[in-house]
């Protein structure tokens, strides 16, 4: 069955890769969107050959694009675009299908998400698309401090760092520390739930608007475990920690000890955890990733939702 890749739904009547919904999602009253004029492999070579002149970084190739409404396509710039591309990766399979998928997920668990959606290639494989949350209007930079800004480190120290010191940063910067805690409680449940293991410090920023810091909308949303196979459970120690995560740890020493969260609130967002579970499978089952890789994310949802019960 063919299904949109914004959406996620089948396709009816005449719709063609993208459903009019799905359409309607990337921009009011767009019609049509035509596959970027790459193949899989020729986009990660523009993406490697650009890498020098953009102004977006990460370990990660990408490009940025502008959206040309009328014209029906996602254009490829060097600088100014409102759009980030991520093409497929030659060694990590599917990781288009699969960021795309937890970002899905994020919503459902309650977290903050920029639109993203998966592309066409002119080839019929997939880019993972995510719009800028630094961006407003057609120039204006909205300013963005990532954790490892922050706490002083760089691209090479970020994993020199503990959740614990993550919590301090919040406590540290944000204008309503109390409300970020809760939203950092819960980023740091969907991170151990969907196998995101690389929440190093620059994946965590601040967002700076109208003189109010506050955590970022989430980005670069991956379930790490379907990738890399790795033993570890986060990226950053809890509780001294980066494996063998107890109940304990998660439920009761971080947010409540180290957040000082009030139990209640602690309760509220496990509960709303546990009951987004049967949508968050619903829409594994519709994804893009293979169905080997849809039955071992299923799997890993569930074995580590078992660790989602409070005494």
């Amino acid at each position: 069955m063919n299904r949109c890749p914004v959406t996620y739904e089948a396709l009816v009547g005449e719709e063609t890769h993208y459903s009019r919904a799905g359409l309607h999602r990337i921009a009011r009253g767009f019609a049509r969107l035509e596959p970027l004029p790459y193949d899989s492999e020729a986009l990660l070579r523009e993406a490697m050959d650009r890498a020098p002149r953009m102004s977006i970084q990460g370990v990660q190739p990408k490009l940025s694009a502008v959206l040309r409404i009328k014209q029906g396509r996602f254009d490829i710039v060097d600088t100014g675009g409102r759009y980030i591309i991520k093409p497929a990766h030659p060694l990590y399979k599917e990781l288009p299908e699969n960021e795309d998928l937890t970002m899905h997920l994020a919503l459902l668990a309650g977290l903050e998400v920029p639109f993203h959606t998966l592309l066409y290639l002119r080839d019929g494989s997939l880019a993972y698309c995510v719009r800028r949350f630094d961006r407003r209007g057609h120039s204006e930079r909205v300013h963005i401090e990532d954790f490892a800004q922050l706490a002083g480190r760089s691209r090479e120290t970020k994993y020199d760092s503990s959740m614990e010191k993550v919590a301090s940063l919040v406590d540290r910067f944000c204008t309503f520390p109390v409300l970020e805690k809760e939203r950092l409680f819960r980023m740091t449940l969907f991170a151990y739930l969907t196998g995101n293991e690389d929440m190093h410090l620059k994946n965590f920023s601040v967002i700076i608007q109208d003189g109010v810091v506050r955590l970022s909308p989430v980005y670069d949303q991956l379930s790490t475990t379907l990738v890399l196979k790795d033993a570890e459970q986060m990226a950053l120690p809890l509780n001294g920690k980066k494996r063998n995560l107890t109940r304990a740890d998660l439920l009761r020493y971080f947010p409540l000890e180290r957040l000082r969260l009030q139990p209640v609130i602690v309760r509220r967002i496990v509960e709303s955890m546990r009951n987004a579970l049967p949508a968050m499978h619903d829409w594994i089952a519709r994804s893009f990733l293979s169905e080997e890789s849809r039955l071992l994310y299923a799997a890993l949802l569930n074995e580590r939702a078992a660790m989602l019960t409070l005494d």
